[in-house]
């Protein structure tokens, strides 16, 4: 299960709105030799259980499959992956975490057992839920998984206070930072962020820069600059805008089309587009996984609404003192009772500079 995890992983950010699965096939018979492996390819499909079947060959009939997510037992696109299982004559399927999907939930599992399959659930689950954590998120919560990423110095500086930001940390910590675009649906950023610094927002590793993800501006007022990089590499990433319902919408796309895929959402009584309008409307197109890289304003928002679930942390070792930028706004904490909780997940040195992990701990009455 743990070789399927893995294969799974390869599909992140490249999936989307279908989860990122891994399949194994094993047969006992011979000594447990893995005669197949599978993972979802890239627009979520084929499936991984049709990837490893197609690998077995005739070698697939009596196998035991590992598979990071319970089979699909309807049919979309492609048949079901259940009914390709038992086609193929596999004897015994285990299975990491059953799809919260309606249209499968537990009904994969119910077709394997009638076909007399032995099939067994639970292994590794908490693994497989937090790879996939985007897709459950979009399943349970209505919402994609969100990932604030920020480069700061010890003191949480994302730039001096004249707003150089070029460099805080060096390249290993930024090379790390291209992956995590790659393993995205989305990259979220502000038009604050795009006016000061002019971002590509694409990925720059050799090898994935195909696999750069959607990149999103939160413009309430149709103000992306028609001479910036984001604009000049729309043929190379997606790029799609944010902006107000109403004449901001229709001036943006008069402006941007057809370059830009506008979004029109409606703001608060503030005036500000709500971050859940926001997650909602991506999940409604498909992203289930979204890194917000953003200014301290937009970054405030999120984390005052509570949208925020892990954050990748990159620190230099330097400081800045009271010249520098924040990395965060204020977002209202009055108690130290109130702020937001993270717990460390995973420390990574990157050459001088340090990735810290954090997942947001919640009650259970707050999901």
């Amino acid at each position: 299960m743990r070789v399927a995890l893995g294969l799974a992983r390869r599909g992140l950010g490249r999936t989307a709105p279908n989860p990122a699965v891994g399949c194994v096939l094993v047969r006992p018979d011979l000594q447990n030799r893995v005669v197949g492996r599978g993972w979802t390819q890239p627009g979520g499909r084929p499936h991984a259980e049709t990837e490893a079947l197609r690998q077995a060959g005739e070698a697939a009939k009596g196998t035991h499959a590992y598979v990071t997510l319970e089979p699909c037992s309807h049919t979309g696109k492609t048949g079901p992956c259940a009914d390709a299982l038992i086609a193929a004559g596999v004897s015994n399927v285990t299975i990491a975490a059953v799809d919260p999907d309606p249209r499968v939930d537990g009904g994969g599992i119910e077709k394997l057992q009638k076909a007399g399959m032995d099939v067994r659930t639970g292994l590794l689950e908490t693994d497989a839920r937090a790879l996939n954590a985007g897709f459950f998120s979009v399943k349970e919560r209505g919402r994609p998984w969100v990932t604030l990423k920020t480069a700061t110095t010890l003191d949480g500086a994302i730039a001096t206070g004249t707003g150089v930001s070029k460099w805080i940390t060096g390249e290993a910590a930024r090379r790390r930072g291209h992956l995590l675009r790659a393993q995205n649906d989305a990259i979220v950023t502000g038009i604050g962020t795009v006016k000061a610094d002019d971002p590509e927002l694409t990925c720059r590793l050799e090898g994935l820069e195909a696999f750069s993800p959607v990149r999103v501006v939160v413009d309430p007022n149709g103000e992306l600059p028609v001479d910036g990089k984001l604009m000049a590499t729309a043929d190379a990433a997606p790029l799609w805008m944010i902006v107000a319902d109403g004449p901001e919408a229709v001036r943006a796309r008069l402006t941007h089309a057809p370059n830009a895929e506008v979004m029109a959402l409606p703001t608060g009584k503030d005036g500000h587009i709500a971050p859940k309008a926001i997650l909602e409307a991506l999940a409604d197109v498909g992203v289930t996984r979204v890194l917000l890289e953003a200014g301290a304003g937009l970054t405030a928002s999120f984390m005052a609404a509570d949208m925020v679930d892990e954050i990748a942390w990159f620190r230099a070792p330097s400081t800045m003192g009271g010249d520098g930028l924040s990395a965060l706004s204020a977002i209202g904490v009055s108690s130290p009772d109130a702020a937001p909780r993270f717990q460390q997940t995973e420390t990574l040195f990157l050459d001088g500079d340090v990735l810290e992990r954090y997942l947001r701990v919640r009650d259970t009455k707050d999901e």
